[in-house]
């Protein structure tokens, strides 16, 4: 055993009671911080110098424990190593390739900014950030219609009854977001990917959660400029007459673009320093909907929001809406956006390091407690200042910019 495990692990290990349920803890997360080999059952138990693999799988896909005290021990760990005023909650997706149609919530989904269609499973996913070190603290399986629309498919892979309905990405990530908070942990603002930036759903969660957010949204996303009067009804689409709703990549290229230089870490530690151009301006969001035999009916929104553009070499072009306050400055704002790739790198050293993607079981008990302990193995690697030296040594953005 690593030193420092057993220690470290006491608080989550008090929480399961039973001690050989203690035991396969500490040898489950023991396997997964390993340096070589798979970390499916079969090789853990095998190096670990188990006579078989039979009771760390049953720990892992059958026994009768709730993950959820562990997960409430590890926001708190969490919200401790990573969280504060000034700290991230960056949501995002786990994207786990499979073959085959039985392993819970595989479908053929699509994936990426592209679009590609892949055979996967998906899972959204929480992660803490706070300067370069992040946490991954929640990963909750998305069920594609595929499964919803099956009873029989989702008995078979044990998912709970509560969670048999239709959730969309949206809302699995608003649950999360609750149960991380309610445990603790602690955040200044919420990033999101493009995803869930361009869903109104999911901003409105935000909205009445009063929380400050930063989101990903697509260049053809319409506002109204703030030089526009405020409406208070809806307005057609395709109106005429007062300034109407703009995408807003048309309304960033008339803005003032800046260069902005910030440094990310290469191999060995060698500090490079990458640039790109931002442009900000203060806009309304709109809303479109269907109107009852009318065609799209745009709603005006309330509060103005920024808008940000960026710009790479190449012809790249991202864009974010966020609700930081008004007086931020643009040093700020990129700085903000661009904190959700520490949070993404840390995601790849789970499934890439830390066995995420060794899971070969088939059920939804299984595949969250895996995903549990594998966060929990990072957890301690990040305590224990591996991971932090592993992410700042590899390729990866900081989120702070400087002018350039």
């Amino acid at each position: 055993m690593r030193p420092g495990l057993e220690d470290w692990l006491e608080p989550f290990l008090a929480r399961l009671i039973h001690p050989a349920r203690r035991e396969m803890c500490r040898l489950y997360v023991t396997g997964l911080i390993e340096r070589e080999g798979g970390k499916n059952v079969h090789r853990m138990a095998a190096r670990l110098g188990q006579p078989s693999h039979d009771a760390m799988h049953h720990f892992i896909s059958s026994g009768s424990w709730d993950t959820g005290a562990l997960e409430a021990a590890l926001a708190a760990e969490a919200g401790r190593q990573a969280g504060g005023p000034n700290s991230l909650l960056v949501i995002g997706e786990v994207v786990l390739p499979k073959k085959g149609t039985r392993s819970v919530g595989v479908a053929p989904q699509p994936v990426g900014a592209a679009g590609r269609i892949l055979n996967c499973q998906v899972l959204v996913s929480l992660t803490l950030v706070r300067g370069v070190v992040p946490m991954p603290v929640g990963l909750r399986l998305f069920l594609p219609e595929s499964w919803t629309g099956d009873s029989e498919r989702m008995e078979r892979a044990r998912v709970p009854e509560n969670l048999r309905v239709p959730r969309s990405k949206a809302e699995i990530a608003l649950a999360e977001l609750d149960r991380v908070s309610s445990a603790g942990a602690r955040f200044g603002c919420v990033l999101v990917d493009a995803d869930y930036g361009a869903s109104a759903e999911f901003r409105e969660g935000m909205r009445a959660r009063r929380l400050r957010w930063a989101v990903a949204v697509p260049g053809g996303i319409t506002a109204l400029p703030v030089s526009a009067a405020p409406r208070s009804r809806p307005v057609m689409a395709g109106g005429r007459g007062e300034e109407g709703p703009r995408p807003i990549e048309s309304m960033l290229a008339e803005a003032p673009w800046w260069q902005l230089t910030w440094q990310r870490r290469a191999e060995e530690w060698l500090p490079v320093e990458v640039a790109a151009s931002f442009a900000a301006l203060r806009a309304r969001l709109v809303e479109e909907r269907a109107g009852p035999g009318e065609g799209p009916v745009r709603d005006l929104p309330g509060g103005q929001v920024w808008i940000i553009g960026e710009r790479r070499d190449g012809g790249e072009a991202r864009h974010y809406a966020s609700n930081l306050p008004a007086g931020s400055s643009l040093r700020t704002l990129a700085g903000t956006v661009k904190g959700r790739w520490v949070a993404e790198r840390a995601l790849r050293l789970l499934g890439e390091e830390l066995g995420l993607d060794d899971f070969e079981g088939r059920s939804w008990v299984g595949l969250h407690r895996h995903a549990l302990m594998s966060m929990l193995a990072y957890a301690f690697l990040q305590q224990e200042g591996l991971a932090g030296a592993r992410l700042q040594g590899a390729e990866g953005e900081r989120p702070e910019a400087r002018p350039g």
